[in-house]
């Protein structure tokens, strides 16, 4: 019984105890490729509590220690199955009004049975939770993941039970706002927090095909499909890719684990307007991983952007991942109606802000022909300084790119949004951006660029690494006197495209004064009549990514109008009402040919 006293005083007094806990995290040389891949969910009931304290980590209640070593029962400070039950996937933020401004941990457990088989590996995989979440099964701890938008994967055989016994899974879920992490404590939208995406068991052969990425040659001719495979070993064999459509059956030869390949075809070119895709699989010994794959071409030339050798003007909208009953939770039914919306406005782009959106997402993209900016959540103050704040946002970017590579809709990688020019920051985003270049050479790279006010002009130094100039200008609003639009753009003579990807004001809906009251309809729409005036006749504007599709939820906007959500959006929260805004804009798209 001393034992364990002191063991309670010595979590009672230790400061640092999360230490033992960094050592085994998951980052993206964990992740493999999974679509398609057999799959057993364990997305249903779990048991909760709220842990405030970080007692879980701290005491070690996942070693569920109920006994001393003579045998003596000991108190507990948990009781994992007689908790209440929470229906995962969700963001905690809208099942109870008493969570709903709750930043902190919180505990999900339960049990489940899984039959192994001999000469199989098993893994669990976390779409995603909110920001950071720590893993133990069957009383042991399995590693940490950070990033609260892009997956985790764990591997779980040796520490499954055998006899298809049932297993205890814990997950610490952390949403703690944390001036270190990516993104730092200060954002303009709702910290939701969660295990709010699929949680999945992935059955794979003792050696499987851990990265399969597949796409056009980018060179003009469009006429070679360039492929490449890793293995979970470094071993020599043979690979096979098969596109039945396009009569390719090709062996690749894999040395080391790695193989790769230039195959001549000339598949149909997907595009918004015909997102064309074919079957692929990809076979290697015991493994066979399937997909459906667009194959398309996206460069810069000079100050114009070219999908498949065509000059584009990207008719965009941003859009945040929420929904008014779900939070970042959201169901395929309102992925498939923001891209319905935004079609019905008449774009071709979408900004996916401010951080990596559900993989679903560019999935149904691809399925439904809509470009995609995939963006990391790089913004405003990140501590630009700090070694491992920087790890972590490449982290983030690279676990990005690796989950959406195959991806035909997503075009452009943007490394951060809203930074100041400072040194600092210009080293950290420039080795995410030449990171980004290196990962991936058929995608542009960019990132929201701020307006230099000093100079009245685009003068960001980061727009040297950048492949397009994105642009957060907001003339009309915050800067409120529209001349400044005509200057940046006169002082401003860029050898890039740009893509203004924020412009906007706030409304809200079914508010109604002159153009000159804020936070009406009609100051909006005056906004966007003037905006899209002096935009469209600006020859290195090459898009627009408007702020923004519909209302969101975000704690600092308390004014009486805004009521604790950025009224910006054209539409309103429960996406029902279109503000007048939004039909001055559907009109410029749909003028566009």
């Amino acid at each position: 019984m001393k034992q364990y006293q002191q063991k309670n005083v010595s979590d009672i007094n230790l400061e640092d105890y999360l230490s033992e806990y960094e050592s085994r995290q998951a980052t993206v040389k964990d992740m493999f490729y999974d679509r398609f891949r057999r799959k057993e969910s364990l997305n249903g009931l779990w048991h909760y509590a709220v842990d405030q304290y970080d007692n879980c980590i701290r005491q070690h209640w996942f070693e569920e220690r109920r006994y001393d070593k003579n045998g003596y029962t000991v108190p507990v400070d948990y009781s994992f199955d007689e908790w209440p039950t929470m229906q995962l996937p969700c963001c905690w933020n809208t099942q109870s009004e008493r969570y709903l401004l709750y930043d902190g941990s919180m505990i999900f457990t339960r049990k489940f049975r899984m039959q192994k088989t001999t000469g199989e590996r098993i893994f669990l995989k976390l779409g995603g939770v909110n920001y950071i979440c720590r893993v133990f099964l069957n009383k042991q701890y399995l590693g940490m993941h950070r990033g609260g938008s892009t997956p985790a994967y764990f591997e779980i055989t040796d520490a499954l039970q055998e006899d298809n016994a049932e297993n205890r899974i814990i997950l610490q879920a952390d949403s703690t706002r944390r001036p270190e992490q990516v993104p730092t404590e200060n954002t303009d939208w709702f910290n939701y927090g969660g295990v709010y995406r699929d949680i999945e068991l992935i059955r794979v052969p003792e050696v499987f095909i851990r990265q399969f990425r597949i796409a056009l040659v980018p060179d003009g001719k469009f006429d070679k499909i360039c492929v490449s495979a890793a293995l979970s070993q470094e071993c020599d064999t043979k690979a096979s890719l098969v596109i039945p459509e396009l009569g390719i059956n090709y062996t690749i030869d894999i040395r080391a684990g790695k193989g790769e390949a230039v195959i001549e075809a000339s598949p149909m070119l997907w595009s918004p307007q015909d997102p064309y895709l074919y079957d692929v699989e990809l076979i290697c010994g015991e493994d066979k991983v399937t997909d459906k794959v667009g194959f398309r071409e996206i460069r810069v030339e000079g100050r114009d952007i070219l999908l498949n050798g065509k000059q584009i003007f990207l008719k965009g909208i941003s859009c945040h991942e929420e929904s008014v009953e779900n939070g970042k939770g959201l169901t395929t039914e309102e992925r498939l109606e923001n891209i319905r919306i935004a079609k019905e406005l008449g774009c071709n782009f979408m900004r996916v802000a401010h951080y990596p959106h559900n993989e679903e997402m560019a999935q149904l993209a691809d399925r439904e022909g809509i470009l995609l900016w995939e963006e990391i959540p790089v913004y405003w103050a990140i501590r630009f300084t700090r070694e491992a704040t920087y790890q972590d946002a490449q982290n983030q970017l690279l676990e990005l790119i690796n989950r959406d590579w195959n991806r035909a809709s997503v075009i452009i990688w943007s490394v951060g949004n809203e930074n100041a020019d400072t040194d600092e920051r210009l080293e950290f985003m420039k080795n995410l951006a030449e990171c980004a270049h290196r990962e991936d050479s058929t995608r542009l790279v960019s990132a929201a660029c701020l307006v230099s006010y000093q100079e009245m002009a685009i003068a960001d130094r980061l727009a040297e690494y950048l492949d397009v100039i994105g642009l957060n200008e907001y003339m009309g609003w915050y800067t409120p006197d529209f001349g400044m639009l005509t200057k940046l753009f006169e002082n401003s003579d860029p050898s890039k495209p740009v893509i203004v990807t924020e412009f906007g004001a706030d409304a809200m809906p079914g508010h109604r004064r002159s153009i000159y009251d804020k936070g009406t309809e009609d100051c909006q729409t005056y906004v966007f009549e003037k905006q899209i005036e002096t935009l469209k006749d600006i020859p290195y504007v090459k898009g627009m990514t408007p702020w923004i599709l519909y209302d969101f939820r975000c704690p600092r906007r308390t004014s009486m109008i805004q009521g604790y959500y950025n009224r910006k959006g054209l539409l309103s929260p429960d996406k029902k009402y279109k503000k007048p805004a939004f039909f001055v804009l559907q009109k410029f798209y749909r003028s566009i040919k």
